[in-house]
């Protein structure tokens, strides 16, 4: 098993619109939450590294969710000059070639490959023109992932067994779209908190089950209590 905190294994997802909006989540979470998803709507008010200092001085962990997708060179780049910043993880999205250049810049950032997107089906995938189904797609590109060098990947919890078996447990795997009952927003391959971390995976990531609820704080207290009974 790796090293991980209980508590830090739950990521809670800040896609609010403006910096005070999270900074307020930030605080009415106050101890129930260690670990924080900062996205590309917050990247867009220009204080997005401003809340990223802020949260490392509150002693929270920061996972820069960015899915950076560019020439190689350029990806490795950014990703030297983002290692410097303090966040525990980033994404990436793309080739081999992406991929290894990220882990030649990574430093202490932990990369994470995004396998497909949770809102992603199979008909997306045809649209897309992939010739496969949901579960191939996801191990081939894990497989990149590990060959690359990367820490984990970001997998729904429906492939995350598969990616145990199939490439190697010492990968990262971090799951978003966690829904504590069954739902019918954007987000079409979801599990739950238990099935998530029975199924092998290291983190989950939360957003709208936590941000919407009456009592933010008592959310997420209610779903750290689920994973530590997983462990």
């Amino acid at each position: 098993m790796k090293d991980i905190k209980v508590k830090d294994r739950l990521i809670f997802a800040l896609d609010v619109p403006e910096v005070e909006q999270a900074k307020d989540l930030v605080t009415q979470l106050d101890d129930s939450v260690n670990f924080y998803k900062i996205g590309m709507e917050l990247l867009m008010t220009g204080q997005y590294f401003n809340l990223l200092d802020w949260l490392l001085e509150k002693d929270k962990k920061v996972f820069v969710d960015l899915k950076f997708f560019d020439v190689p060179e350029t990806v490795g780049r950014t990703i030297k000059r983002l290692s410097q910043y303090g966040a525990t993880f980033a994404t990436i999205h793309g080739n081999q070639a992406l991929m290894e250049k990220a882990v030649e810049n990574k430093g202490e950032l932990k990369i994470l490959a995004v396998t497909a997107l949770t809102s992603l089906d199979r008909g997306d995938l045809d649209d897309l023109g992939f010739d496969c189904d949901v579960q191939e797609l996801v191990i081939s590109r894990a497989k990149r992932a590990f060959e690359a060098g990367c820490d984990g990947v970001v997998s729904s919890g429906l492939e995350v067994p598969f990616l145990c078996e199939y490439v190697d447990n010492k990968l990262i795997a971090v799951t978003p779209g966690i829904r504590p009952v069954a739902n019918d927003d954007d987000q079409k391959r979801v599990v739950d908190v238990a099935t998530a971390f029975k199924s092998g995976s290291d983190y989950i990531v939360v957003g709208r089950p936590i941000k919407n609820a009456i009592s933010p704080y008592q959310a997420a207290q209610d779903i750290q209590t689920i994973i530590k009974g997983c462990f």
